[in-house]
């Protein structure tokens, strides 16, 4: 019994600073870029999300790629 991932849906998440709050903590937003193919290779994805992070108005602190799929047990 071999268990797969079918990858169904992918997104770049991207976090940025968005400033501090009243305690002086940095404050953080996801933004989210959905359709990603899951079929792209990780190097294209990354070279996406730079030239996003360029746009970007706030300080960049990560950048994650998340995906979806469904389990199946062949």
């Amino acid at each position: 019994m071999a268990v797969t991932k079918v990858s169904q849906n992918g997104k770049l998440v991207v976090k940025v600073e968005t400033g501090v709050n009243a305690s002086g903590n940095p404050t953080y937003r996801l933004r989210s870029f959905q359709n990603v193919k899951p079929g792209a290779a990780d190097a294209d994805v990354y070279a996406v999300a730079q030239a996003l992070v360029n746009l970007q108005q706030h300080t960049v602190v990560n950048v994650a790629r998340m995906e979806e799929g469904n389990l199946v047990n062949q």
